[in-house]
């Protein structure tokens, strides 16, 4: 599985918005500014965040954006699935009624344990623990979310 930029932006997008957040409403410039990412793309992610619940816009002067709800409780994973859709790195694993040797494919489990892997792994992460590891690695001087998710 392959994430796109929209999944890799947006989950930056998202930590930088909880980190800076916490007061007053982010505006999407200041986020793009940080993070590197051209205003009208973020705002495409931005909206589809919002619909998903994620984030809420906040009007007036002093207006932006905001989490939705705790960073405790939004996954890496309600990120990624509001971004790109499905996280399955094979459209397989039994799921897929139109094949018509589902029953008997030895590899179909395979694929349902790797499917597995990966939902537990992304739903296992929450935005709170990676603000805390971007606070940490501030810290340090070694804050860089912008150059490393190639």
């Amino acid at each position: 599985m392959k994430l796109s930029t929209k999944g890799r932006y947006g989950l930056r997008a998202l930590i930088d918005l909880a980190l800076y957040s916490e007061e007053d409403a982010v505006s999407i410039q200041s986020i793009a500014k940080r993070q590197n990412i051209s205003d009208s793309y973020l705002e495409q992610l931005v909206r589809k965040l919002k619909h998903a619940g994620l984030v809420i816009s906040v009007r007036g002067a002093q207006g932006g954006y905001k989490l939705a709800k705790p960073a405790e409780e939004i996954s890496v994973g309600d990120v990624l699935r509001a971004l790109e859709g499905s996280l399955e790195a094979v459209t397989c694993g039994g799921e897929n009624r139109s094949c018509q040797e589902a029953d008997l494919c030895v590899t179909r489990y395979v694929w349902q344990r790797i499917n597995q892997s990966i939902r537990e792994t992304v739903d296992a992460i929450m935005l709170s623990q990676l603000v805390e590891e971007s606070r940490i690695m501030r810290e340090k001087g070694q804050i860089q979310i912008q150059k490393c998710d190639n």
